[in-house]
Order: C-alpha cells, then structure tokens, then sequence
C-alpha cells in the first residue's frame, strides 16, 4: 500500500487480528514541533492506541510519540491526547456508526503524506477467539490452495 509521497512512521499489525474492519478513514494529527521531529526519526508507537469522538471532536488516544532526544524544555508528553482532522461530515458519521452498535476506532498505520503526518483510522467490530479461529483456519487454506496450484502449474505433481 506504497503510495507516492507516503512514508511509513508505524503500524498496528495486531488490529487486523483483533478486530473487523468495517470502513476506513484518513486524518490529519495535531502536533507540536518535537512530535513531528520524533516521528521523521521513525519512533511511535500504536500498540494501544484507539480514538473516541467527544464534543464533536475526534481524539487519538494511548498514542504513544516518545520526548524528542535532542529537545528541551519545549518537549512534550509523550501519551497526550492528539486531536485528529477529519471533515465535520465524516465526524457526524462517526458519531452515528460508533452510537448504533458496539464498534470502536481503531488506528491502523501512521504515516507521513507530502510532509504531512496521516493516521490510517478504522470503524472496526471487535472479534471472538472462534472468528480468530475462523480467520486462521480460512487463510491457511487458502495458502494450501495457492501452494498446491502453484506445485501443479510447475509440474511438480
């Protein structure tokens, strides 16, 4: 999922497992000077990172941007509540999806787009142990498939 102009700052490889992803987002972060510097060194972390909607606002929460090594007095904290951009339709949305059902946002990669720091958001269901299960046992077979078509192709049976 290369795109020009985009670089990767960090991924949550667990969301993908833990929970459904329904829709997807992209948002803008609001940060301070030493967040941005820390994040070009490529240090983040979205390991327990989630997004609540208040007050018509969208937050990022648990995120966390470790204090800029060459910073001083100025840096910041590094587990704050960073406001996420998005457009007040897809805030409005998010209210009404996230109130209807059980369902959570999720950060799945964060990135930078043209200079600019991006979060990946997700509209996610969280998942069961047996559709965890479910989701191996699928995937396994289809690289049994994918492996046995690929042996047949080459003649090896």
């Amino acid at each position: 999922m290369k795109e020009k102009g985009r670089k990767a700052i960090a991924t949550n490889r667990k969301a993908r497992h833990n929970y459904t992803i329904l829709d997807v987002y992209e948002a803008g972060v609001a940060l301070v000077g030493t967040e941005v510097k820390s994040l070009r060194d490529g240090k983040a972390s979205l390991a327990d990172a989630f997004a609540t909607v208040d007050d018509g606002e969208v937050w990022l929460r648990g995120l966390h941007i470790p204090e800029y090594m060459a910073g001083s007095w100025t840096n910041h904290a590094p587990r704050r509540n960073r406001k996420l951009l998005l457009h007040k339709r897809e805030i409005e949305a998010l209210i009404g999806k996230t109130r209807e059902g059980n369902m959570t946002l999720v950060p799945l990669s964060m990135y930078f787009n043209e200079g600019k720091v991006k979060v990946e958001l997700a509209l996610a269901k969280g998942k069961q142990d047996y559709d965890k299960r479910q989701d191996l046992a699928r995937r396994t077979a289809e690289r049994e498939v994918t492996r046995e078509l690929g042996r047949r192709i080459k003649g090896m049976r």
